[in-house]
Parts: C-alpha cells; structure tokens; sequence
C-alpha cells in the first residue's frame, strides 16, 4: 500500500507526528505507543550513531596503549633473561672455583638457570616483535609460550620445596666426599676445597674435627682453615677456636642462603606478576588486532 504523501502545510510543529502516522510501515510498527516514546528512541538512536566514532576512536587508544604497555613488559622479560643468563654462568663459575660437587644433580642447577634465561630471553624478543608488528600469530604464540614458562616455574618451585631435604642431602654427601679425598684428588680440586673454607670461613662439613684423617696426628687441618693463614698454621690447631675456624660449611652455606632467600622469593613473585600482566595485556592486544581496530 503506498503511503500517503502529506501537504506541505502540514510540516510544522506536528509534522513528524502525521508523517509517522500516514507512513504504513511506521503505522504498524509503532501503533498503539505513545509519540512522546517514540521521539525519545529516534533522539537515542541518532546519538548513538553519532557516538559511534568516539567509541572507535577510544576502543584504538586503548589498543595502542596495550601495544606499548606489552613492548615495555617484554622489555622487562628480556632483561630478567639476560639476568638469568649472567646469575647462571656467575653460578657455574663459582662451582668451578669453591665447590666440587660430584652429585650431577647439584651441577646442573646453573645450566637450568642458563636454560631457562635463555628461553626466557627470545621469548621476549618474540613478544617484542609481535607487539611492535601487530602479529596475531606472533602475539599469540608469546602468549602461549609465557604461560608455559610459568606453569613450568610453577611445578619447579613446587618440586623444590617438596625436595628440598633430599638437596641439602646431596650437598652433604658432597662435602664429606670432597674432605675424604682431599688428600688424593687432583690440586683442582684441593684448591676449590680451600677457596671454599677462605671465602665462607668455614672448616671441614659440620665441624674443624671433620679432617680428622688430613695428617697422621689426627689434630691437623689445611691451612685454609685458619683465621689467619699462614704456611703450616693447621698444623695440630684442630680444636683450637682462636687460630681455625670451628663452623662447619654446610652451615655456612645454609646462612648464606637463608640471608638471600627473602630475596629469592621477592624477586621471582616480582617476576611472576610481570608474565602474568603480560599474559594478559597479549590477550587485550590479539582481541583488538581481531578486531580489525589500527593501534598505530
């Protein structure tokens, strides 16, 4: 049915009302409401047209915040993996010079700080690229990856604490083997026993009486274990606390962790908040690249 065209002098004050109204399709749509509604939807509905832009535009502000938010968070990821990759060869290198550990366990604990700063370390120059790229497929798969690395870290802190007792077990083992052989061993490794003592000043595992089978008098310990060095000062000095030092090494190395743990704890709960927030800022930043939204 054709609509009813409505004069000219028709269109003043009550000219939306009898065009709406002489409008079949109108007629049958908004029949029976009240016009004071029906103009209160039209005014709604052109201000939301008209806010449109607004929104688009603040939707891609906010994406380009994330774009930059997520660049300074893999910024950061990069910087903790390169600190692992110096804390782990910093690690080895003491290994190397003050202790012997036969255990490979006990060794291996610096290359899996190396590893994981690895790891760690192009996965956030991945991210980077991603972010600074706007790659969907980069993005996410930095995304994936972290989680991993932090569920991994997870399940390491986990298996640490659960054997914890059976690691302090292997040091000692480790010690005692290092003070029985050190008669025999190569001069490597009597002089990685002695820069142990002198750096941690410390004597035998548990105690100075530990090297009771160093010399034939059953009184003698090395040199190194002297408050004082001096050539032949651990002759006979076993039990004397004013000339050799009567804490034993793995106590030593127990109070030296015990003085850093806080620090440990600290920092890897400052770490696992920064892969966390950058989880989430990957996700806020593949859904507006979806999106289709220009977060240049």
């Amino acid at each position: 049915m054709q609509g009813v065209q409505a004069p000219a002098s028709q269109h003043s004050a009550s000219g939306l009302r009898d065009h709406i109204l002489q409008t079949e399709n109108h007629w049958t749509l908004y029949q029976g409401r009240d016009i004071n509604f029906i103009l209160t939807i039209c005014i709604r509905e052109s201000d939301k047209k008209g806010t449109e832009p607004e929104t688009k535009m603040a939707v891609e502000g906010g994406a380009k915040c994330i774009k930059y938010l997520l660049f300074f968070f893999n910024f950061l990821f990069w910087i903790c993996g390169l600190a692992l990759i110096v804390l782990g060869v910093l690690a080895q290198l003491a290994l190397n010079t003050t202790l012997v550990i036969h255990q490979a366990s006990g060794s291996a604990v610096p290359l899996v700080l190396i590893g994981v700063g690895v790891i760690i370390f192009f996965i956030a120059f991945f991210g980077c690229c991603g972010a600074w790229k706007e790659n969907h497929c980069m993005v996410s798969t930095f995304s994936v990856l972290l989680s991993i690395i932090v569920i991994v870290e997870i399940g390491a802190a986990i298996a640490g604490y659960i054997y914890r007792g059976q690691i302090n077990q292997i040091v000692e083992d480790s010690f005692k083997d290092m003070v029985n052989k050190y008669n025999t061993s190569s001069e490597d490794v009597r002089k990685a026993v002695d820069n142990m003592q002198k750096e941690l000043r410390c004597c035998g595992v548990n105690a100075s009486a530990d090297w009771i089978n160093f010399g034939p008098d059953k009184t003698s310990v090395p040199d190194s274990c002297c408050i004082t060095e001096a050539k032949g000062c651990g002759s006979g000095t076993m039990h004397d606390a004013d000339k050799v030092y009567q804490t034993g090494c793995l106590s030593a190395v127990e109070a030296l962790l015990k003085k850093n743990v806080q620090l440990v704890i600290v920092a890897a709960i400052v770490i696992a908040i920064l892969q966390v927030t950058g989880i989430v800022f990957a996700c806020l930043l593949m859904k507006s690249i979806r999106s289709g939204y220009e977060v240049m």
